[in-house]
């Protein structure tokens, strides 16, 4: 049984919190780029994959699905829409808002071989899209 120094676990640990900070950070507070002038904020993704599918569940609170837009390019399957405020209107103030609206866009690197659109769903306010594996490249 080793013994772990508590130096180096805070450490650990400190490092993690401030990388966990940091992705929430580029997550829901992205500014927009030049290239990206309209993109507001980015979803949070999990990728799972085994050798028939790839699933890529993309997190979209309050979205409506008829926006989704989902394209590929290069490489990247892009998912785009915009998420509107649900209760804001002059005789309402907004007393707190966590939540992120506007106009979004996530990348996500495909992974190397040939994938092809299987099926698209929305489930608990997350987006799920099923790739099909249909070669690989060695």
């Amino acid at each position: 049984m080793t013994t772990r120094n508590p130096t180096d676990w805070m450490w650990a640990q400190a490092c993690d919190m401030i990388d966990q900070a940091e992705r929430m950070h580029r997550q829901f507070f992205r500014l927009a780029a030049p290239s990206q002038a309209r993109t507001i904020w980015e979803p949070p993704v999990d990728i799972f994959e085994d050798d028939a599918e790839v699933v890529i569940v993309v997190a979209l609170p309050g979205v409506a699905a008829d926006s989704i837009v989902v394209t590929t390019e290069y490489g990247e399957i892009i998912v785009r829409a915009e998420g509107r405020l649900p209760f804001a209107g002059p005789r309402r103030m907004v007393r707190r808002l966590e939540i992120p609206y506007g106009y979004f866009e996530r990348r996500v690197r495909l992974p190397e071989g040939s994938v092809a659109a299987a099926t698209r769903e929305m489930q608990n306010g997350c987006l799920i899209l099923r790739l099909r594996k249909t070669g690989r490249t060695e």
